[in-house]
């Protein structure tokens, strides 16, 4: 390196244009850093100050909060010769408060950063262990990283940082000092002991030069100190309510129609502006007009079941917010116009637009029973049929049988059933992932450990797979009709095993011709699978039933 990129490293330019820099709401600010390999030493912490406090803390270099500070502690006053001690939360009374705290347990356990558990609570952030980020949940389920705990450093979201700044009228306080090393000595790099301080708006520093005279291994060092102070936002961008100003709520407009020249007619799906049966706005659609969708519009849904429900005329997205909706059609899905702006956040009615259709027929005969009659009425489409059968099952098998013929689904299957649907496409993926499902759910669940004391001792050695156990199972339980049943299972074993488990071939070929592959879409082959899975499982119900499963 020569002397003058030597100096230049030396200047630390670089480092003080990223500490001062304009931020931007959406970046990730190091609010705690630790690197000290290499020539240099670099070190920020921060400090919450409080904002009437902002000149002082800018009138000097020296941080205002330590590593270590921050936690609680005591503080001893003498009056008039009387003393008083006084509990002291963060440790002093000069109302610094740590956003990052020095969590040190002196070589009994690690040590590492914890952020201050006032932020986490204001902004209800979830910490996800394994990763150690910290995600904040919008009012539409979206999730956003607001702050990463690593090793050697501590990113917090500005945009959060400066809502609770509002909140608790204080300024941040990014402390820096930050010191690169030299083997040459300030002569050699022609460079002058000493430096000079500076302010600059919300930011002071100095750079200081000087010589280590032999101590160590390096000769000449630079060190920039100093802090940069980030601002609050006003009160009413701080997100948190009586604060807040509250936005209008935005809503899309959805193909409700076709004029007579075939041009489509929209309209808003704000339920104020809508009619309804007591008179309002009696020009305007009626907030019940149905809306189409393609069958598509919930296959994101599905894809995320940790976070969405879609059950038998519902969606959920956890507690947030949920919609009643119409799927119980082959090819499409319905909803009301007022539903769609009343429940939806504006992004998913962004989401739902992009699917919109125009409309063709009704809603379905069971959703018209149950929204505009008020009628009891079932589902008739498999996939629902099959999750609540399945659930039946599972309650007959507690009544009478004292144990589960398919076992409970553990935390990190159970997204299985949640996914169970005959697909809106022909994408062999989602037939793939469909029939893993079945798989799991039919087949992998199966009690070998209960069907096993079903079994005559002397046939047990001999079997292998839980089907091959289920069928013994039966056989000596003198079961009626299992046969079909036992046939089922195994082909659908086969196609999991040729086609999700494996790379597809001429087996696969073979096996999938045995359910029509070929002669159907796969959504119509899936369906009839899902079809024969729903018997299976009123199989079961009705041999739990009537107590045909006993002991030998």
């Amino acid at each position: 390196m020569s002397m003058e990129q030597e100096c230049k490293r030396l200047s630390q330019e670089t480092m003080l244009e990223s500490l001062t820099r304009n931020l931007q709401l959406t970046d990730m600010l190091p609010v705690y850093y630790s690197n000290t390999t290499g020539p240099h030493s670099h070190g920020i912490y921060c400090a919450l100050v409080p904002s009437d406090r902002v000149d002082e803390v800018l009138s000097t270099l020296t941080w205002d909060l330590s590593h270590g500070g921050g936690v609680p502690g005591s503080a001893v006053y003498h009056d008039d010769g009387d003393e008083r001690i006084e509990y002291l939360r963060f440790g002093d009374d000069d109302g610094i408060e740590p956003l990052v705290i020095d969590r040190v347990f002196h070589g009994m356990r690690e040590d590492y950063k914890e952020i201050s558990e006032e932020f986490r609570l204001f902004h209800r952030l979830y910490h996800d262990r394994k990763t150690d980020r910290y995600l904040k949940f919008d009012d539409d389920g979206s999730e956003t990283v607001v702050a990463v705990v690593e090793d050697d450093r501590v990113l917090i979201r500005v945009k959060e940082i400066r809502q609770f700044l509002a909140i608790r009228d204080m300024h941040l306080s990014i402390q820096f000092d930050c010191r690169e090393h030299s083997n040459h000595t300030l002569k050699e790099l022609e460079l002058d002991e000493g430096g000079q301080e500076r302010r600059d708006g919300l930011a002071a520093w100095g750079l200081f030069y000087g010589d280590l005279h032999g101590i160590g291994e390096h000769c000449a060092f630079s060190r920039l100190l100093g802090k940069r102070l980030v601002e609050p936002l006003p009160k009413s961008k701080s997100g948190l309510w009586g604060f807040e100003e509250k936005a209008d709520k935005k809503y899309v407009e959805f193909i409700i129609g076709l004029d007579e020249y075939g041009d489509e007619e929209t309209y808003t799906s704000n339920p104020g502006a809508l009619a309804n049966f007591f008179g309002a706005n009696p020009e305007a659609p009626n907030y019940l007009t149905p809306v189409h969708f393609r069958k598509q519009v919930l296959d994101k849904y599905f894809q995320q079941p940790s976070k969405y429900t879609v059950e038998d005329s519902m969606l959920w997205c956890g507690s947030l917010w949920s919609m009643q909706i119409d799927n119980h059609h082959e090819d499409k899905v319905c909803a009301w116009l007022g539903d769609l702006g009343r429940d939806l956040p504006f992004q998913e009615q962004l989401h739902w637009r992009s699917f919109n259709i125009h409309p063709q027929g009704g809603v379905s005969e069971t959703y018209f029973r149950r929204q505009i009659l008020a009628q009891f009425a079932n589902s008739e489409r498999p996939e629902h049929l099959f999750v609540n059968r399945y659930a039946q099952l599972q309650r007959d098998c507690s009544e009478h049988l004292g144990w589960q013929i398919l076992l409970p689904l553990d935390a990190g299957d159970a997204y299985f059933i949640k996914s169970v649907r005959i697909p809106a496409s022909d994408e062999q993926r989602d037939f793939d992932e469909l029939v893993l499902g079945l798989t799991k759910l039919l087949i992998d669940s199966l009690n070998e450990k209960e069907l096993n004391k079903l079994i005559p001792e002397a046939d047990g050695p001999n079997l292998k797979g839980s089907i091959s156990r289920l069928e013994a199972a039966l056989q000596a339980s003198n079961e009626e009709g299992y046969e079909s049943q036992i046939a089922f299972l195994r082909k659908l074993q086969n196609l999991r095993s040729s086609s999700s488990a494996h790379r597809k071939g001429t087996n696969y070929r073979k096996i999938a011709n045995d359910f029509g592959v070929d002669d159907q879409s796969l959504s119509a082959v899936f369906a009839g699978i899902l079809g024969q899975a729903l018997g299976f499982v009123e199989f079961l119900t009705t041999t739990v039933r009537e107590g045909c499963l006993r002991r030998c």
